[in-house]
C-alpha cells in the first residue's frame, strides 16, 4: 500500500506543486487565525480597588511614620542642655530627700501627708508645664519655668526636712530636761 501511495505522490507532484492550497482553505486558516488573537488586558473594578488601596495604606503608612517622628516628646535637655543637666540634678535631689521624707510618714503620718500634698501641687504643676513644652512657642522660658519648679520643689522639700530635724531636736531636749 505504501507503494501505491508513493506512486500517486511522484506521479501528481507537479499537480501538487502549481496549484497550492484553495482560497477557501485559506479563508479557514485566517477565520482561526483571526479566533487566536489574544485579549488585550484591561483591569477590572477589584484591580483598580486593590491599587487604590495599597496606595493608600502606603501613602497611610509614610505620614503616619511621618507624624510619630514629629510628635517625639521634646526634652529640656533638647532646648538647653545646661538646663537638661540642671533638671537632672534637681530631680535627683529632690528623689532623695523626699526617701529621707518617708521615714516621718512612720513617726508622724499626718504631717507626713501634708507634706506629700504640697509637694503633689507643685509637681502637678511641673507636669503641667512638661505637657506645655511639647507646644509651646517659646520653648526656652518654658523650660526655665520648669528648671525653677524643680527649684522651690527642692527648696519646699528641703525645709520640710529641717522643720522634721527641729522638731526631732526639741523631742531629745525635752526628754533629757
Amino acid at each position: 500500500m505504501s507503494n501505491k501511495l508513493e506512486g500517486f505522490v511522484r506521479d501528481n507532484k507537479k499537480q501538487f506543486e502549481v496549484k497550492g492550497p484553495s482560497d477557501a482553505l485559506w479563508g479557514k486558516i485566517a477565520a482561526e487565525l483571526d479566533k487566536k488573537q489574544p485579549k488585550k488586558k484591561t483591569f477590572g473594578l477589584y484591580q483598580w480597588m486593590s491599587i487604590a488601596a495599597m496606595l493608600v495604606l502606603t501613602v497611610g503608612i509614610y505620614f503616619g511614620y511621618q507624624y510619630k517622628k514629629s510628635t517625639k516628646e521634646i526634652l529640656v535637655a533638647d532646648i538647653n542642655p545646661g538646663l537638661g543637666k540642671k533638671e537632672v540634678r534637681f530631680t535627683s535631689l529632690i528623689e532623695e530627700k523626699r526617701d529621707s521624707l518617708q521615714v516621718l510618714a512612720n513617726t508622724d503620718p499626718e504631717l507626713y501627708k501634708q507634706f506629700i500634698a504640697d509637694m503633689g501641687k507643685l509637681d502637678k504643676d511641673y507636669q503641667e508645664l512638661k505637657n506645655q513644652l511639647q507646644t509651646s512657642p517659646n520653648k526656652a522660658l518654658v523650660g526655665k519655668a520648669m528648671m525653677k519648679n524643680l527649684e522651690i520643689q527642692l527648696q519646699m522639700i528641703s525645709q520640710q526636712l529641717y522643720i522634721i530635724n527641729q522638731v526631732n531636736q526639741y523631742k531629745k531636749e525635752e526628754k533629757t530636761i
